[in-house]
């Protein structure tokens, strides 16, 4: 019955080449991927039925994202393509997994208030003794699967880990939150076949190029910054191969030194009042994290890094007409540079409001900017890669803010899902924030060396506001 199911929704997937755009091939060989856990409330024998997943996962690829099937090329044009084959199309990779403990084995509580244990799943603990070291990531590079769902069981447990790897260079943040949702919303609705989604994605990047052929491109002063480091040395490459060459690049390993802070939200609104009530949570969260991890590389390090970097990205739709349900690479990076000594001697105040001057000025003529250099001024790119990282040259804050991305609404139709997590994600110095609807707070995922978080996790700033999780 499912096999005829699946064979049904393949069947109906058309041969196509779909381009993809600039922001899109510059993430190649990136993934995106999640940890989603859910809780069987009922019971119920079925819960997050496996077959149910699988069917919907390919009827929203067959209905909606056949780019996910694709496979990457070079088109006539020069441009970057992924091709869609219904003879050879790249099949998910699916599988269901089972730990022979408790998902409780992973977890770590803590008591914040009221009596109410928040849970955290410990994403190297599981590795270390689940039995299953590593999950795979979806890059399309080496023929892999563009889409990896892996179903985790454990025993004589009510929860359930699923486990999403996608390609970077078809979804940002924003188009794999809306994935997941269409996603969960088509497994929903399987016993209607004539049911389609409300708010269908577009995938079609040509309202990407037709946007940006009407606006004046200004470039953001830290493309300036990077150029004058030397970028324009480095690498001198023809506009017309960047394509062939961004797409022949290799995966990006995981980095796999992760971190968990939680901050509650009264400690949350606690810094924001201490740093500056005028300012948002999240820059006086960065105003915190580029103070107390550039104090820990000077301890690490024993030297003081020249250049302190603070990288926010910023979801383009927001500031463009192209519509929130575009389905590509839309998000932009906007890049501090902060001279560490003024870093160091600054209050946090001054932190936040120097982050804010440079990554809270930005506009589609910027990102219009960032287009043109990674089509024109490649080594730009190659220049910021080397710099953005923790180092005795330099210290790096990436904050990603997922807090108010619709991950909590993805159900599968057993609910949505208690615990948010995520796998491995790439580059030292990045960090993801996710909301945690157990108790109002955020969850801070932290990408720093082992050794650097030893000196981090010592800091008495950071400690007035943050628990150490892992």
């Amino acid at each position: 019955m499912l096999a005829a199911m699946l064979n049904t929704h393949l069947s109906s997937i058309k041969a196509q080449d779909i381009e993809l755009g600039t922001i899109d091939i510059a993430t190649f060989g990136a993934n995106v991927d999640g940890m989603i856990i859910y809780k069987n409330m009922t019971g119920d024998a079925e819960f997050m039925s496996i077959n149910c997943i699988i069917n919907g996962l390919y009827k929203v690829i067959a209905d909606y994202y056949p780019i996910v099937m694709g496979r990457p090329s070079i088109g006539k044009n020069g441009k970057g393509v992924i091709v869609v084959d219904p003879d050879n199309l790249c099949m998910p990779d699916i599988a269901e997994l089972s730990v022979e403990l408790p998902a409780e084995h992973f977890f770590e509580t803590r008591n914040y208030k009221n009596g109410d244990m928040v849970k955290f799943f410990n994403l190297r603990k599981f590795f270390r003794e689940s039995g299953i070291s590593a999950l795979p990531e979806a890059t399309f590079s080496h023929d892999h699967s563009a889409a990896i769902v892996r179903l985790i069981r454990f025993k004589d447990s009510p929860y359930v880990v699923l486990y999403v790897s996608l390609p970077h260079v078809i979804f940002d943040g924003t188009a794999i939150a809306a994935f997941l949702n269409n996603w969960a919303e088509c497994t929903r609705n399987l016993n209607n076949p004539e049911y389609k989604l409300k708010y269908p994605p577009v995938n079609d990047r040509k309202v990407v190029r037709d946007y940006f052929d009407t606006v004046t491109a200004i470039e953001p002063p830290h493309t300036k910054h990077f150029k004058d480091l030397g970028a324009e040395s480095l690498v001198k490459v023809p506009s017309s191969v960047i394509a062939a060459l961004l797409l022949a690049a290799p995966d990006i390993p995981v980095f796999e030194e992760q971190h968990l802070l939680h901050f509650t939200a009264e400690k949350l609104e606690q810094l924001r009042q201490d740093v500056d009530k005028a300012q948002t949570t999240n820059l006086a969260l960065a105003a915190l994290l580029t103070k107390t991890i550039l104090q820990a590389n000077i301890q690490m390090f024993n030297s003081m890094p020249t250049w302190s970097y603070v990288m926010f990205p910023y979801d383009c739709r927001h500031r463009t007409e192209v519509p929130m349900t575009y389905s590509g690479n839309l998000s932009f990076s906007a890049v501090a540079p902060l001279e560490s000594q003024t870093v160091l001697d600054g209050s946090y105040k001054e932190i936040a409001q120097a982050i804010k001057e440079h990554c809270s000025k930005v506009s589609s003529e910027y990102a219009k900017s960032l287009i043109y250099t990674v089509e024109n001024e490649i080594g730009v790119l190659f220049q910021a890669g080397i710099s953005l990282c923790n180092s005795p040259d330099t210290s790096y804050v990436g904050l990603t803010n997922l807090r108010y991305m619709p991950l909590y609404s993805i159900d599968f139709g057993y609910g949505g899902p208690e615990i948010l997590s995520n796998g491995y994600f790439i580059r030292e110095g990045m960090q993801r924030i996710y909301s945690n609807k157990q108790d109002g707070g955020i969850d801070l995922f932290m990408n720093v060396k082992d050794d650097l978080f030893e000196y981090l996790k010592k800091s008495d700033e950071l400690l007035k506001y943050a628990d150490i999780i892992f």
